[in-house]
């Protein structure tokens, strides 16, 4: 069992106890909240060294290493190559995850609720307002709808599980496109905003008739009633560790500038279509050569012996070739006095 994120709307959750002088700081993104958590207790069981995150959103995570307050920052939005470079940052992937529509319908059971992503931006433009629907019911067949109607829930905070969601919603929608775009956070149209994927998941399961977005893993810690989704070859799939694997099949890991892979809507008769990966974020230039070296230690651990625990929780664990590139990449690009500060070994 992993770890349960309790967390007041509003309220920061802290995945290990109070830094130490050897423990590693960092912040950001609520989607692999939960594998960080487990890969922390590990690791400071076997280490000594202790990770204190702070899963405040994407945005936040971004904001904190720019700001220097963390040893690190991650993201599920990753940053284009040019603002790594202004920034003075580079990005690095762990794992990949499904971001998936769950819902509360009394009654109804997971994946048996089929969803576009045209009618997913239907919901969330606010044009579709109720789950009977007639174009909702076209691609249910004789599913029972309950005549309720549908409450949007969004995040309230820079999310990058937001900006894979609005990415996945403006490449399947025009309007959407067009009047919302895709980003961490975006002017949302209709709806109520949760903190977190913790606050998403709090709201839908109060609130009977509501639909709302959240990273695979908070799905199944909360039972939620999840949508299957229509992908780019036409079938409808359900979320899974090995459809959100398939997403990643195809992706040019190594060979895109800074790292900046999107697994939206990718090709795959399997392919879970809102699949994206989880970065990291470090500066170039380490002012404190130990932290630097302290972070991409506990990564590279993570890379050799964390794959199983990401497994469990649903995540997909990178390639080993993709692995490869990236501390090929430590090793020439994060530096010290123009030394590295972690060559893996």
């Amino acid at each position: 069992m992993f770890k349960t994120f309790t967390v007041a709307l509003g309220a920061a959750t802290l995945l290990a106890g109070a830094a130490q002088a050897a423990d590693l700081s960092g912040a950001g993104a609520t989607f692999p909240a939960p594998v960080y958590a487990k890969w922390a207790e590990t690791y400071k069981a076997q280490t000594g060294v202790g990770l204190n995150y702070q899963a405040i959103g994407s945005g936040g995570g971004i904001k904190q290493i720019k700001a220097k307050t963390v040893d690190f920052g991650a993201s599920d939005k990753p940053l284009k190559y040019e603002d790594l470079l202004a920034a003075g940052l580079y990005q690095f992937p762990t794992v990949i995850g499904g971001v998936v529509p769950i819902m509360n319908l009394p009654g109804v059971k997971p994946g048996a609720v089929k969803l576009t992503g045209d009618l997913l931006a239907k919901i969330y433009l606010g044009q579709i307002t109720r789950w009977n629907d007639p174009a909702i019911k076209a691609v249910n067949g004789g599913l029972p709808l309950p005549n309720l109607p549908i409450t949007v829930v969004h995040r309230s905070d820079g999310s990058g599980t937001s900006f894979i969601f609005t990415s996945y919603l403006a490449a399947k929608n025009g309007d959407w496109a067009a009047k919302v775009g895709a980003s961490d956070s975006v002017q949302w149209p209709t709806g109520l905003g949760g903190k977190g994927n913790d606050g998403v998941s709090a709201f839908v399961k109060q609130t009977l008739g509501s639909i709302g977005y959240v990273e695979y893993a908070y799905a199944k810690q909360n039972n939620a009633v999840f949508a299957s989704m229509q992908n780019k070859a036409g079938k409808f799939v359900l979320p899974a560790a090995a459809n959100f694997a398939a997403a990643a099949a195809g992706a040019a890991w190594g060979k895109s500038a800074g790292n900046y892979v999107l697994l939206i809507d990718q090709p795959g008769a399997t392919t879970w279509p809102i699949s994206g990966a989880t970065f990291i974020l470090l500066y170039r230039e380490q002012e404190n050569a130990a932290a630097g070296q302290g972070v991409l230690k506990f990564f590279d651990w993570a890379y050799k012996s964390g794959d199983a625990d990401a497994a469990k929780l649903d995540y997909v664990p990178l390639p080993l070739a993709v692995k490869n590139i990236m501390r090929k990449q430590w090793a020439t690009i994060i530096k010290s006095g123009g030394k590295p500060v972690y060559v893996s070994k």
